[in-house]
């Protein structure tokens, strides 16, 4: 396509595009910038368009492509990277989310659940919660299947779920 007919159809469309930028960004001064970038990326790339496709079609995907970018760096630029061994990521936006279980469940009556349970789920979970790899329970426990310990600690998790629920739902009544 001539580059004077590709400007010609992109004035055609542009009083759709910053509307559509408008409604992606939801502020007039951010979907003027968006509509800039969506005509430089255009007019940088016309080569690609194919001439008997739809160009209103091609700049909309040219303009969302473009938003989604600039929302991505904006997450990134709300990030600090923790210098530390091993390079986190935290989030600095993030609030922190206070968990009032351990202050609710005190750590005698939390093992005496646990002893609670059966020993074929008691040990697998206890070896799991102390961080031994499955392979190393299954050794332990004299060769069960893989499935059958995994599906003892699940189990168990979930047997404490529940006696948890049931013993607070009691002392909250």
């Amino acid at each position: 396509m001539r580059t004077d007919k590709f400007l010609q159809n992109f004035e055609s469309l542009s009083q759709y595009l910053k509307a559509f930028a408008i409604k992606l960004t939801r502020d007039k001064n951010v979907a003027d910038d968006l509509f800039q970038e969506t005509a430089l990326n255009a007019f940088r790339h016309r080569h690609k368009f194919k001439e008997d496709t739809n160009m209103k079609a091609w700049l909309s995907t040219i303009m969302k492509n473009s938003f989604i970018n600039q929302f991505r760096k904006k997450q990134r630029r709300n990030q600090i990277q923790d210098r530390t061994e091993g390079s986190y990521f935290l989030n600095s936006f993030g609030g922190t989310v206070n968990n009032d279980g351990e202050v609710n469940v005190s750590v005698e009556e939390l093992n005496n659940l646990i002893n609670g349970l059966a020993d074929g789920y008691r040990i697998p979970f206890q070896m799991a919660y102390q961080g031994y790899q499955y392979d190393e329970i299954k050794t332990a426990m004299g060769d069960i299947p893989m499935g059958t310990i995994k599906s003892r600690i699940h189990h168990a998790r979930k047997i404490l779920k529940n006696r948890i629920t049931d013993l607070y739902d009691e002392v909250s009544v």
